[in-house]
């Protein structure tokens, strides 16, 4: 919570500070992570229901201007191990833009726009990077997504050799 007042106020301020946050600290919380499942340590770690809370307000007010991925593969040895001795991190590539769009979109936080600023153009004018853009001559960097269309998140269709993700949490979602 006050990761985010504090921003919100260097921003008033007309500071060039940006904010992101990523899928997985939108949706859940400290409490999930009592289970001692490696596959839930992630750094920075799960905060609470306020803190998640905040971040979601901040995300549709424009305080955060970006979610990213923080995606972090890890091997399925690695996160077999105790939680005090598995590595830090989740996948997210492939399941950021599910997750934001069941759990931001489709409960009325963000506007699908609001969305592709956050994952997309946002990111890349904070970056100053091409992209962003439909214009001849841009990077034909586009997803096409049916947002009416629901799977379960499955880490074994995952293409990335990582498949630590907290996955039991992530059913029904719409991409």
């Amino acid at each position: 919570e006050e990761t985010v007042a504090g921003l919100r106020e260097y921003r008033k301020q007309g500071l060039p500070v940006s904010g992101e946050a990523c899928p997985h600290h939108l949706i859940l919380t400290d409490e999930n992570i009592k289970n001692l499942n490696p596959n839930y340590k992630m750094n920075p770690p799960l905060r609470s229901a306020a803190d998640v809370e905040a971040l979601v307000d901040g995300l549709a007010d424009g305080t955060m201007e970006a979610i990213s991925t923080d995606h972090a593969p890890h091997g399925e040895e690695e996160k077999k191990q105790s939680i005090a001795k598995a590595p830090f991190g989740i996948v997210g590539s492939e399941t950021a833009y599910a997750l934001s769009v069941t759990h931001l979109v489709k409960t009325g936080k963000l506007t699908p726009l609001q969305l592709v600023e956050k994952m997309s153009t946002n990111p890349c004018r904070i970056l100053s990077v091409p992209g962003g853009t439909l214009s001849v001559g841009a990077p034909a960097d586009i997803t096409i997504a049916d947002m009416d269309s629901e799977y379960v998140i499955d880490k074994n269709t995952f293409l990335s050799k990582g498949k630590n993700t907290p996955s039991v949490s992530y059913t029904h979602l719409r991409a």
